[in-house]
């Protein structure tokens, strides 16, 4: 494994993602020099300095956003981002907007699932847009490009695939959503309160519009243990999802 290269150190109850690099990581469980990793391929066994085993694996995009991303806003959860995926069926090869950027979470998803397509991400906040030129740039992606904009000045780019809007106020938005699209193309926009959800789908209605449906999307998990129930504690709700399409 050549230095630099990303490895998730993963067992039974931790995980670590590292690079092949001469420093030492400490565990819960003793040490590992991950100058080791130089010599190692996908798949092996490194172990702490006490003995503990760690599979080497190679990272997924979920396990960089997960370790590698800074967070200072609310970011949009995978369980809706996937319901956005299957709903508007947008995949490789596909272009989408994405307003606003926040810490990027939204952004690098959406580029892992489109490529070769590229995704344009709006952000007018400069604090977001620090931290979110970082976490793309952790990401290793190459196909998102941060604009520092207001998005309710207008979308530069034409024909895409799908719009996303996760912003204060999205209905100021919509028309340019709206323009840019091309036709069969999707809109998505996330609102966290029935107020933000009316103002917006009221402003679609107003729009050529087709296929318009708001959804809420629930997360329960469940403990298998000696006996089987719901965690007491659950993902709920999030904010709600509205979907329309473009007729022409």
């Amino acid at each position: 494994m050549k230095t630099g290269k990303l490895a998730l150190l993963l067992s039974k109850d931790e995980s670590y993602l590292v690079e092949a690099s001469n420093r030492i990581l400490h565990t819960q469980n003793g040490m590992v020099n991950l100058g080791e990793l130089k010599k190692k391929k996908f798949g092996s066994i490194i172990k702490t300095h006490t003995g503990k085993k760690f599979s080497i694996v190679k990272p997924n995009i979920r396990d960089i956003v997960d370790k590698k991303v800074r967070r200072s806003a609310q970011v949009m959860m995978p369980k809706d981002i996937a319901l956005i995926l299957a709903y508007t069926g947008i995949g490789p090869g596909d272009n989408v907007v994405d307003a606003g950027t926040g810490t990027g979470y939204m952004s690098i998803l959406l580029a892992n699932y489109v490529t070769p397509g590229k995704v344009v991400t709006y952000e007018k906040d400069k604090r977001f847009v620090k931290i979110a030129k970082h976490n793309i740039k952790s990401s290793g992606l190459k196909n998102i490009r941060l604009k520092e904009r207001d998005v309710n000045k207008g979308v530069g780019e034409k024909n895409l695939d799908a719009v996303t809007l996760d912003m204060k106020n999205p209905q100021r938005a919509i028309n340019h959503a709206y323009k840019s699209l091309t036709a069969g193309g999707w809109l998505i926009v996330y609102s966290p309160t029935i107020e933000s959800l009316k103002d917006a789908v009221n402003s679609i209605k107003k729009k050529d519009f087709c296929e318009l449906k708001t959804v809420e999307n629930i997360v329960r998990e469940w403990k298998v243990e000696l006996t089987t129930r719901p965690k007491t504690m659950g993902l709920m709700h999030t904010g709600f999802i509205t979907f329309a399409r473009k007729l022409k």
